[in-house]
């Protein structure tokens, strides 16, 4: 049996503003927390929330420093928070394409008809 691409979505990856730090953090590979929280148009202690989640998973690495006298976090992707995105991305395509195609048929292989619902009187 086949399942639903939308079973194989991760609710931590998956969530809108999560999902966009692990694609930018992706494509830049090292992100500073102001170029996220200004990309993302969110609050400060938004992103923070977000970045715990993501830490706690595993997903991102964390690292505070400094540039000259100025405090700076930067955000990266861990290996497994690699895979996690990779996955995502995967079960996203299958669900687009799914819906591009006008599939109708269920994970079974067979036709879904639907069912009238029962009348209430």
């Amino acid at each position: 049996m086949t399942e639903h691409p939308v079973n194989g979505l991760d609710d931590v990856v998956h969530q809108r503003v999560r999902l966009g730090i692990l694609s930018i953090t992706h494509q830049a590979k090292r992100v500073e927390f102001g170029f996220l929280r200004t990309a993302l148009d969110l609050t400060a202690g938004n992103l923070s929330q977000h970045l715990t989640v993501l830490e706690k998973a595993g997903l991102v690495a964390i690292e505070k420093g400094y540039e000259g006298k100025r405090a700076r976090t930067w955000i990266s992707l861990t290996p497994t928070g690699e895979k996690a995105l990779r996955d995502e991305i995967r079960h996203l395509k299958r669900l687009i394409k799914d819906v591009e195609q006008g599939r109708s048929k269920s994970p079974l292989g067979q036709p879904m008809t639907a069912r009238p619902r029962p009348r209430t009187t």
